[in-house]
């Protein structure tokens, strides 16, 4: 495709292909945390990129002009980023950050697929994150989904979401049109942190990953800056007395979800789409329950 710009040809073992965005899709900066920080431990080279010209509006995601060692001026756009690297299981996997475009989403699709066939990607998976009602101090909730007997394979269930979706969503139905092979992780932030990025939910879909691919990520400094994260927030929020008995609340709620779930004889690994909508729907509703009352 005349918008794929390739500088190698990387034939993947067994390949995998992670996708991020950032946009809609990545509350709390988690997916394209989680996607850098694979980059960067994979030591992944890059070797293919999105031509951002057709798919953005420059004047509402504007390149940024910088200045180099030597005062040349150099222009970045928008990225759309592929590289890969060797996991520690053998397999190769390729990694995608990318800006969930404005315009011609399903050429942006189907571009993506060009990529994952081309480099032998067997599984395309997509990272993101979404606000909830669930509480900073309790173990991240990571939800996934997939379609037909790749479910069944990976423990996870057919989402059941219906609702405005984001390109992540496009990306999943241009799989399943293509006959690829498509899961989806989805982090829960919650929704009254501000601050970003979120490293103890990018922690946690990373955590998910690995599972979900049969192998193992060093996550030794992530873990501790989600160490960190958690105590900055927990100091702010304990300086608010209206927003500490809000946790407080959460955290009731959190433990009774985890105690139904202990009670389970055989629990899934990873949560049914239905949990995504559900949890969003509550949100929504509960966000607007308080501006009436407002």
């Amino acid at each position: 495709m005349e918008s794929l710009v390739w500088t190698a040809r990387p034939n993947l073992r067994k390949g995998v292909l992670v996708c991020a965005f950032y946009g809609w899709n990545d509350g709390g900066e988690a997916a394209t945390l989680s996607a850098l920080f694979l980059r960067q431990q994979l030591r992944a080279q890059q070797f293919c990129e999105l031509d951002p010209d057709e798919f953005y509006d420059f004047q509402e995601v504007r390149p940024i002009v910088s200045l180099g060692e030597d005062d040349t001026r150099r222009m970045a756009w928008p990225e759309n980023s592929f590289s890969w690297g060797s996991l520690p299981s053998g397999n190769d996997i390729a990694v995608m950050v990318g800006i969930e475009p404005q315009n011609r989403w399903k050429h942006y699709s189907r571009s993506v697929l060009e990529v994952a066939r081309e480099s032998g990607a067997e599984l395309v998976v997509t990272l993101g994150g979404f606000l909830a009602d669930t509480p900073h101090t309790r173990p991240v909730p990571v939800t996934g989904s997939a379609d037909g007997e790749l479910a069944d394979q990976l423990g996870l269930a057919p989402s059941s979401y219906e609702g405005p979706t984001g390109i992540v969503g496009v990306i999943h139905e241009a799989c399943r049109d293509a006959g690829v092979p498509s899961a989806s992780l989805w982090a829960a932030v919650p929704h009254y942190i501000q601050a970003s990025p979120n490293p103890k939910a990018a922690l946690a879909l990373l955590s998910r990953l690995a599972l979900l691919l049969d192998t193992r990520f060093d996550t030794t400094k992530l873990s501790q800056d989600a160490v960190s994260f958690e105590r900055e927030v927990s100091q702010h929020v304990s300086n608010d007395e209206k927003i500490s008995r809000y946790v407080r609340e959460l955290e009731s709620r959190a433990d009774e979800r985890a105690d139904d779930d202990a009670d389970e004889e055989s629990p899934p690994l990873l949560a049914s789409g239905d949990d995504i909508a559900a949890q969003i729907e509550r949100y929504l509703a509960e966000r607007e329950e308080t501006s009436e009352d407002s």
